[in-house]
Parts: C-alpha cells; sequence; structure tokens
C-alpha cells in the first residue's frame, strides 16, 4: 500500500499532524505496517509539493497541522474509486525463491516447503486467535484492524494451498526424470511454479 495514498485517505478524515497521522495509520490497520515519523514527515513534505496538502499552522504544542487541498481531496476521491493495480504489486520473495529453487542442482526443494508450510501454519493460528480475541460489536478503529487480521488469515491459508501445490508438482516432475532422465529443473512445468507478482500476503 502506498504511504502516501494512506495519509492522504486519513486527512479526508480530518486535519492532522505528523505523530498523530502515524498513530492513526497503525491504529486502523492494526499495526501491520509500522511507519517511522521521518517516512510521514517526508511523505507530507511531498505531498505539500505536490499541491495536495497544505499547513494549516501549529497547534498550542508547536505541531503543524496538515489538511488536504481540493486536489487531495481529489485524488483521494480517485483512489477510492479505482482498483488497485495488481502490476505494480512488489513481488513475492517466497515464490521466487521456490522458482530459484527448482533450477539449483542440490537444493531440497520439498524441506524449503515443509518449512514454509510449518511457519505459515504457525503464524495462521497466530492470526486465527488473535481475531478470536475481539469480542462485542467493533467501532470504525477495531473494524478496520479485523479487516486487516482477515486479509492475512486469507492470505496465510492461501499461501498454504499454494505450498501443497507445489509440493505435488515437483513430486511429479521427478518422478517423470526418473523415466526420462530428464533435469526436473528445466521442465516448463516445474518453471511456471511461481507468478511473477504476489499472489498472497505473507
Amino acid at each position: 500500500m502506498s504511504i502516501r495514498q494512506g495519509l492522504l485517505a486519513l486527512l479526508a478524515d480530518q486535519p492532522m499532524y505528523g505523530a498523530q497521522l502515524r498513530a492513526e495509520f497503525e491504529a486502523r490497520t492494526g499495526g501491520t505496517w509500522p511507519l517511522n515519523v521521518g517516512q510521514v514527515y517526508q511523505t507530507l513534505a511531498r505531498l505539500d509539493r505536490d499541491g495536495l496538502v497544505v499547513e494549516l499552522g501549529d497547534d498550542d504544542e508547536g505541531r503543524t497541522t496538515y489538511g488536504l487541498t481540493d486536489a487531495g481531496r481529489a485524488e483521494v476521491e480517485r483512489w477510492w474509486a479505482e482498483p488497485v493495480d495488481r502490476e505494480s504489486t512488489p513481488r513475492n520473495e517466497l515464490a521466487i525463491k521456490l522458482a530459484l529453487a527448482v533450477t539449483v542442482p542440490g537444493v531440497d526443494v520439498t524441506r524449503i516447503v515443509q518449512a514454509q508450510r510449518t511457519a505459515t501454519m504457525r503464524q495462521l493460528r497466530d492470526l486465527t486467535r488473535l481475531k478470536a480475541s475481539t469480542t462485542g460489536d467493533p467501532d470504525r478503529t477495531q473494524l478496520a484492524w479485523l479487516l486487516v487480521v482477515e486479509n492475512l488469515i486469507f492470505g496465510a491459508e492461501s499461501e498454504v494451498r499454494w505450498l501443497d501445490h507445489v509440493e505435488a508438482r515437483v513430486a511429479r516432475a521427478a518422478r517423470r526424470s526418473q523415466h526420462t532422465g530428464a533435469d526436473p529443473g528445466c521442465r516448463p512445468d516445474v518453471q511456471a511454479l511461481a507468478p511473477v507478482h504476489e499472489s498472497s500476503r505473507k
């Protein structure tokens, strides 16, 4: 997620100063993507330069408050309206790791898959317990946090299914190579294991 768009969305709610923006961003996303104050103020400086935010003055404690300009509000509305562009999604390190592993001689791909599955299942259990700790009707901030946690749960479940698929496909390729004498790392069906772009959240 773009920090730029996230800060603009928060400022559409109300004017805020830098540390307040950081706190609100982390509270509403469950602390999944922590920010430091330096990131926030660097982004605010660029948004100010681009005419999307404006300084509204200092509060009683000398903290500079920022608000949206008309252009900034239009940018937020555009972001709400447009789907997320998956072409710009960061590459998935796990998919790349496994795609390379099947092409490097001597790498035990099954062992990599099993170790990753164990770690992902552990994360899935932790996330499920975290979700279960929420009681009662959530307020807006709690609802935002729950949505992020549920996204991570769905991502972990998807990753486990994909790892099962990888293990089965690698096993099939190994069996074929035993019959044909071919290098399983060079087979097209093994090279197709991993998408270029991220398909799940860790």
